[in-house]
């Protein structure tokens, strides 16, 4: 009997210690699956704030190209930083669409982009405020500035340094605008058109702005025409004028008599013994006094 005792209290033993196994390794179990659900939604959540935070970069880049679009100026350059202002920010905007699951590094990263492309932007605002300023009231005061320059040049030595400005000033409101600009192909028979096969010359037609303030007499005036693949149609490369700091060559000119009204123009070049013309669109640019005065292009089919 007691024998028999033992052995029940042994086998009570190992039943209470495999039962209470089970109720520890059932806890441990529930214990790691709430673990696994609370890591699980800390995840979604940090997913959903990184992919709330790419669209609100979205957001701030899409309005960015709205703000781009409403700025207006006649600078080259500034219209050069401008239009490649615009191409990052699409560019950055396409980056951050193709992006599916964005890492904390990545999302800080597009904000330090929107940071700086947003500087760039408040710094060309000032830039292109201040050169509207400025051109206001140049235009404004051409003519008290003509005065003012001729009373300077009865001044002392000590009034030497205020004449070069004014003269800088005015030589800025000389400058000249190719007004209407349009450029078309021509057939022998003179008639426009749009086939490369058919065009013998490239007329560019436009007129000289009105400049009171502007030097009268014989004026040259150059255009260059650039291909479709960027080569430069010229006569002769040894042809040359002066623009800014260089000598760069053209491709056409015309010598005009200028009297400070408007006046229409028209420069030809001739594609006869060149046959150098290739479908695509021609960039032209014309030029006056050193300054590029008006861009426009023309497209020519096949």
């Amino acid at each position: 009997m007691e024998e028999n005792s033992g052995i029940n209290n042994n086998q009570t033993r190992k039943f209470d210690f495999k039962n209470i196994l089970v109720i520890v390794l059932s806890v441990v179990l529930v214990a790691v699956i709430i673990l696994f659900i609370v890591q699980r939604n800390q995840h979604n959540e940090i997913v959903q704030q990184l992919n709330n935070e790419k669209d609100s970069i979205k957001l701030e880049l899409s309005g960015m190209l709205v703000n781009y679009d409403s700025l207006k100026t006649n600078n080259e350059k500034l219209n050069e930083n401008l239009l490649l202002t615009q191409n990052e920010i699409k560019s950055l905007i396409v980056e951050v669409e193709q992006v599916k699951k964005a890492s904390y590094e990545e999302i800080m990263g597009y904000r330090d982009k929107v940071n700086t492309l947003r500087g760039v932007m408040q710094n060309l605002v000032v830039q292109i405020d201040s050169l509207n300023e400025r051109n206001k009231a140049l235009f404004a005061e051409n003519l008290i500035v003509k005065q003012q320059i001729s009373d300077a040049r009865q001044k002392n030595e000590l009034l030497e340094k205020e004449k070069e400005e004014l003269e800088q000033t005015v030589k800025m409101a000389q400058i000249l605008e190719a007004l209407d600009l349009r450029a078309s192909g021509l057939t022998p028979t003179n008639r426009e058109t749009m086939r490369v096969a058919r065009t013998q010359k490239i007329v560019v037609s436009f007129t000289l702005s009105k400049n009171l303030t502007a030097p009268r007499g014989p004026k040259n005036i150059f255009v260059r025409i650039m291909r479709p693949d960027q080569l430069l149609l010229v006569n002769s490369e040894e042809e040359l004028f002066k623009f800014e700091d260089l000598e760069i060559p053209f491709s056409a000119k015309r010598e005009v008599n200028y009297e400070g009204q408007s006046l229409p123009v028209n420069i030809y070049w001739d594609n006869t013994g060149f046959d150098a013309l290739i479908p695509g669109t021609y960039v032209i640019d014309v030029f006056a006094d050193g300054y590029i005065i008006g861009s426009t292009n023309v497209v020519l089919r096949k």
